[in-house]
């Protein structure tokens, strides 16, 4: 909210700032856009892009935080690509946040600050990718993590000492959520505003579509709109799976495994008695003795517990040792001791003193071996099938990290390879529309498209239990148009669209001319000859912008607020189906002044943003102390080569 009215009133929002370290941590500790750094670049050598008080930015630290950006988007977003990063502002941004980041650690350390050794230790381990199966920090994992992002223990330091900074600094002044009523006061007068005005709506499917177009304007549409018809990248996924049937033949227990099971697991397979109990524990003792006799009495344990505001629990199918273990070896022997439908107790358990009735005893028979044989043997079978997946994963992920291929793997293991036609990230065919990808081939596809070409195969998880699939890249199409020829009915629906679309321009521009000169709105829309449909009226007030959201009055609702009274303009309908003019007509100002809900609900709005906000001035603040120096030619010289090695 706090937003939309800087967006009102003309000013600039604040600074986000988002530190990404191996795509695990991520720490956001502001909102905003501060993109006015100081461009004087005296005292800038050529290997640096900008300095930050004593610091410095080198043309290495910019390219490589941009390459760790765009690798920690890809884990969400696949096909991007650095071109596509750059050509969004993902640059920029990355410039920023390296700026800010390092302006609020020199910030920081000039006031005193420091961030310990010890500190940045427990940091690393506490991150859930560097654990290992024990749950402990694994340092071999950590080093092979950074191997793979390509970076050095020091960078990762570095970026959580940063981070720290940036958290001490930042973090208590974004919980901020008060805001003085006097300067909500405008705010929410502002949302009380009234405005009334005409809609006109001219319908493209109205204009006539003209000739039929020429080869000529064909081929000239289609290569001025060859993104229209651009496939995304496509891979041929190449997989082999390795499941519980890969391993049956050494999932089978032996009679022995079964016999030592059964002994193991005696007191399982033994007969045994299971009781339904309902209990109350009471506090202290005289409580519980005038529980035990409102029970024994005949009030029901649950009534007598409730008047004396107490809750009775029940436990079904409970067993002896099951009970004691949760209450007490005195009170398990007292209601196990008692037939069914007594009242037991008060006995003193661990917290209190237990009053119990024994609502149904079951006696449960023993099973031998051979009644309990088929139960152990899926048991067995189960555990066998996944110590012997785990195996055989952790025998292929050492042959790949010996460089062994895909076809080196499927064929020392005797596995079958299969592969899919080329797929698009989301996991579409365009070649091979009757193509449908399981849950499992969706997740091998998202693997394969997060490998650079030329790396090793991936281990890919897909079942609960144990299952996995040896993934590979095998062909990569890239992203390029469509022949013509397979797409000319399109490219000529297109034209044709587009032409009527310039078309219904053209008479909504003349409408909004006409109008604009004191025609009424009926009166210039009846001159554009054709039959579309009249004027009607349109009143809001601007609290009624956001209730509008993501619906189709929402853009003619901002329109209608975003011009002076007795003007027009115009808007293009969704999905090109045509124009809208619209006229203000009336303006009516809200004054909130005495509006005590309003300005409540104007100050809670504020509220939930002034945090963000002040940490966008104090890190402004914080740029303009340390004194931050660019040079505009080495970052233009950085976003070039990025751009032309494809970001690597």
């Amino acid at each position: 909210m706090l937003s939309f009215f800087r967006r009102i009133i003309n000013s600039k929002a604040g600074v986000v700032v988002t530190f990404i370290v191996l795509g695990v941590i991520a720490i956001a500790f502001a909102a905003g856009d501060v993109t006015n750094i100081s461009s004087m670049a005296g005292g800038i050598t050529g290997s640096e892009v900008a300095k930050v008080g004593s610091a410095k930015i080198t043309a290495n630290d910019l390219r490589t935080a941009a390459q760790n950006e765009v690798a920690a988007y890809r884990q969400e977003q696949p096909t991007l690509d650095m071109a596509q990063f750059i050509a969004a502002g993902g640059f920029e941004g990355t410039l920023q946040r390296e700026i800010t980041g390092l302006s609020l650690e020199q910030f920081g350390k000039d006031q005193g600050m420091v961030v310990s050794r010890r500190l940045i230790d427990g940091q690393i381990a506490s991150i859930p990718a560097f654990r290992g199966p024990n749950g402990q920090f694994d340092p071999a994992l950590y080093q092979q993590l950074l191997a793979q992002r390509k970076m050095t223990d020091l960078q990762v330091r570095t970026d959580l000492e940063r981070t720290t900074f940036a958290q001490q600094l930042t973090v208590p002044t974004i919980g901020a959520t008060q805001f003085a009523t006097q300067m909500a006061l405008p705010y929410a007068s502002l949302l009380l505003e009234k405005r009334q005005g005409e809609v006109g709506y001219i319908p493209t499917r109205l204009v006539p579509a003209g000739a039929a177009p020429s080869d000529a304007d064909i081929q000239t549409f289609y290569t001025r709109n060859a993104r229209r018809y651009t496939l995304p990248e496509r891979r041929t996924v190449r997989y082999a799976l390795v499941n519980t049937a890969a391993v049956a033949t050494q999932s089978s227990p032996s009679d022995a495994e079964i016999a030592r099971y059964y002994q193991t697991n005696a007191a399982k397979y033994a007969a045994a008695q299971k009781r339904d109990v309902t209990q109350v524990v009471v506090l202290d003792q005289a409580g519980a003795n005038a529980l035990a006799a409102k029970a024994k009495a005949g009030t029901s344990l649950a009534d007598a517990a409730r008047a004396a505001g107490l809750e009775a629990s029940v436990q079904k199918g409970v067993v002896k040792a099951a009970y004691a273990a949760q209450s007490s070896a005195a009170v398990a022997d007292a209601v196990f001791g008692a037939g069914q439908g007594a009242i037991v107790g008060p006995v003193r358990g661990t917290l209190g003193f237990v009053v119990a009735k024994v609502d149904a005893i079951t006696q449960v028979p023993g099973k031998t071996l051979a009644q309990a044989r088929p139960e152990i043997v899926t048991e067995l079978t189960k555990q066998k099938q996944a110590a012997a997946l785990g195996e055989l994963r952790n025998t292929i992920e050492d042959a790949l990290s010996g460089n062994a291929t895909f076809d080196e793997v499927v064929a020392d293991r005797k596995l079958q390879a299969q592969t899919t036609p080329a797929v698009t990230a989301q996991g579409a065919a365009p070649d091979a529309p009757t193509f449908q990808a399981t849950p499992e081939q969706r997740a091998m596809i998202t693997a394969a498209f997060t490998a650079e070409d030329g790396d090793a195969p991936q281990i890919v998880p897909i079942g609960q239990d144990g299952s996995f699939a040896v993934v590979g890249v095998g062909q990569i199409q890239r992203s390029a148009p469509r022949p013509l020829a397979q797409v000319r009915n399109q490219v000529v629906a297109d034209l044709t669209a587009d032409r009527a679309r310039a078309a219904a321009r053209k008479l909504a521009n003349a409408v909004l001319a006409k109008v604009n000169k004191g025609m009424s709105m009926a009166q210039a829309l009846k001159e554009t000859g054709l039959a579309v449909p009249p004027a009607r009226p349109i009143a809001a007030a601007r609290r009624d912008l956001a209730a509008a959201q993501n619906t189709p009055a929402a853009a003619p609702l901002a329109l209608l607020f975003s011009m002076p009274q007795n003007k027009a303009r115009t808007l293009e309908a969704p999905q090109n189906e045509g124009w809208y003019v619209i006229r203000v007509t009336k303006i009516e100002p809200g004054n909130a002044t005495g509006n005590d809900a309003a300005i409540r609900a104007a100050r809670a709005d504020l509220g939930r943003l002034i945090g963000r906000e002040y940490v966008s001035q104090f890190a402004r603040a914080v740029r303009d102390a340390v004194v931050v120096k660019t040079d505009p030619k080495a970052i233009a010289k950085v976003r070039s080569e990025l751009l032309s090695n494809g970001g690597n």
